[in-house]
């Protein structure tokens, strides 16, 4: 009798625990859906420094001039930024190769990881302390947001739809339809595993530059080149394909990053290191035709 109550007590509490672990799936799902789990966002409708540097063009070089003090961005002295230089400069290479795949420069592409990374090391303060400061490393992500880039699942999909769609606003033409194509037939198994892989982080990169030359080609298509406002397409890129309104007055905003006591938006960041002179010599700033 006492052997029986045991095994009903056993199978009652593993039904509650295997219930438990599925509402908490099933929320985490729906949290990603409906974007509760995005960060808080702003405009920068007044960004100061948008707003009090002006950006001269040449043909393959930009310059910021009028700049108060020549001196280092405050988000770049500290260890996170050091971390930062010294990890992604090993991936120059793969970097180069999807910038051949898809013409999108190398420097927009670390603009966005930049971003992404700061925000990482700024908010997991004893993950940084413990393992990406010691080792130098980039943050993998592989819960509600993926690999280095910290892309969702439903943006990658729509990536990846927008490529085959002739139809979408967002199609970047047949000569890459198949550049993310899978090689199984489990394409979630895969789209996963790609994206979040510590050794090669080609389809990480891969993805988030065909979106930013999906999200490039839209405004191009509807009258807009924005392809010179590194700051407007960060922004897009963050907020996502929805909130992508082709207009003559685009705003920078995004998610909040808070880094130390200043809080900048996902697209001033991104503008801001692009303009600068970090990283220049290794990922400098050359505009590529979209």
């Amino acid at each position: 009798m006492q052997t029986r109550r045991g095994i009903n007590l056993f199978f009652r509490f593993a039904i509650y625990f295997f219930a438990l672990i599925g509402f908490i799936l099933t929320a985490g799902y729906f949290a990603v859906k409906w974007e509760l789990t995005n960060s808080n966002s702003r405009i920068d409708e007044q960004d100061s420094f948008f707003q009090d540097n002006a950006v001269v063009k040449s043909d393959q070089s930009y310059a910021v001039v009028n700049s108060a003090k020549n001196e280092s961005p405050e988000w770049s002295r500290g260890d996170e930024w050091l971390v930062f230089k010294t990890a992604v400069i090993k991936d120059r290479e793969t970097l180069k190769k999807v910038e051949s795949a898809t013409g999108i420069e190398s420097r927009l592409v670390v603009s966005l990881l930049a971003v992404e990374q700061l925000r990482l090391y700024h908010t997991n303060r004893e993950l940084f302390k413990k393992v990406f400061y010691p080792l130098k490393l980039l943050g993998n992500q592989s819960q509600f947001s993926w690999g280095v880039m910290g892309l969702k699942q439903d943006t990658t999909v729509q990536i990846e739809n927008h490529l085959k769609d002739s139809e979408s606003p967002f199609y970047i033409g047949e000569g890459y339809e198949n550049l993310l194509d899978f090689k199984s037939d489990n394409s979630g198994k895969e789209r996963f595993e790609r994206i979040i892989d510590e050794h090669d982080r080609y389809y990480s990169y891969l993805y988030a530059a065909v979106h930013l030359k999906q999200i490039i080609t839209q405004w191009k298509n509807a009258g807009y080149d924005i392809s010179d406002r590194p700051e407007i397409i960060s922004t897009l890129f963050n907020i996502g394909f929805q909130n992508s309104k082709p207009n003559t007055n685009p705003k920078v905003g995004g998610a909040e990053i808070k880094i130390k006591n200043k809080v900048y938006s996902f697209g001033s960041l991104a503008g801001e290191f692009y303009y600068s002179n970090e990283l220049l010599e290794e990922f400098p700033r050359d505009r590529l035709e979209i």
